[in-house]
């Protein structure tokens, strides 16, 4: 593997589109990228290193096989610049943007090695960001007109979550609480431990809890029957997360809270259900399924090969 010592960000790795959807920590696309790199290919990749000229330079072209939204393609050239710090990328489609198949979204140049070597782990991350974009769009779609939020949840990749939730934004949904330092959120089982099941305590030692932190801090308590809602709003919370609720439970807790906390439906939402959960007028719909249940999206990279002038052709990435 090329040297990864260079000192660059991801940021300056790439020429082309903007993107509007925020941006990514350079540091931990950085942490990402180095480890993955170190897994696939710890002593360098002896297959190009036997085969290809070591001054030997490619050109290769991320293309569409089906159609999506896009997320990674900063990503997808830090890959290219850590294997090959001259390599140049150029990004043709922009994070957050919709594309049909046979859309080309990148382009990279550089030493054939190092872009062969990048080539694996490169497609694995934009893959499964794209994957998530896409799925993510397709519940903010079917939302559309209501108030309701599509977010995220905790059901990430360990070490990929700062990735997983960019591409989450760039579906057009938003972020849940990213870690369990940022924010209280009491579930089923904080709240059996707490009561013993005794439900008769519950306002009173959420009020004790809530006494603890900080005005800045968000408090949520989910709850799985209507009875719970009123002792947990009367400890003063921000927001009721309503698990595994029916669409006219929902309806009837939306109607039982009445503006007093932040309502959030949650358990078991799918593209069928989801437009029914957001009609009965909740706030926030949270998915896990958006980060946990995706299958990679099939984008491949295409190295060109200009055999002689005017006649160009092209190798797919296969599954290497």
């Amino acid at each position: 593997m090329t040297s990864t010592a260079h000192a660059f960000t991801p940021s300056d790795a790439v020429s082309g589109t903007g993107s509007s959807v925020g941006s990514l920590p350079d540091a931990a696309v950085l942490k990402v990228l180095r480890s993955a790199l170190e897994e696939d290919a710890p002593y360098g990749d002896i297959t190009s290193q036997t085969l290809i000229p070591e001054e030997a330079r490619a050109t290769a072209v991320l293309n569409a096989r089906v159609p999506g939204v896009l997320s990674g393609g900063t990503v997808f050239a830090a890959a290219m610049t850590l294997a090959d710090p001259d390599a140049v990328v150029e990004l043709l489609v922009a994070d957050g943007e919709r594309f049909t198949a046979g859309t080309s979204l990148a382009r990279v140049t550089g030493n054939a090695r190092a872009v062969l070597l990048a080539e694996r782990v490169a497609l694995n991350l934009i893959q499964r960001m794209s994957a998530i974009a896409t799925k993510t769009a397709g519940f903010v779609d079917l939302v559309a007109g209501t108030k309701a939020r599509i977010t995220d949840t905790r059901k990430t990749t360990p070490g990929l979550r700062v990735l997983e939730r960019y591409a989450v934004r760039c579906g057009g949904g938003a972020n849940h609480r990213f870690s369990l330092s940022d924010a209280v959120l009491a579930k089923d089982n904080h709240l059996a431990v707490i009561t013993g099941g005794d439900s008769r305590k519950l306002t009173e030692l959420l009020r004790q809890a809530k006494a603890q932190l900080g005005h800045t801090t968000h408090f949520e308590v989910e709850v799985d029957t209507m009875e719970q809602i009123e002792p947990v709003l009367a400890a003063g919370v921000d927001t009721i997360m309503l698990d595994n609720f029916s669409l006219t439970e929902l309806a009837a807790g939306v109607a039982l809270v009445n503006g007093r906390a932040r309502i959030e439906a949650s358990g078991n939402v799918t593209l069928e259900t989801v437009a029914g959960i957001a009609a009965t007028g909740v706030d926030v719909i949270s998915i896990g399924g958006l980060t946990h249940t995706v299958a990679a999206l099939d984008l491949g990279l295409d190295i060109e090969l200009d055999l002689s002038p005017g006649l160009t052709l092209t190798a797919g990435s296969g599954d290497r």
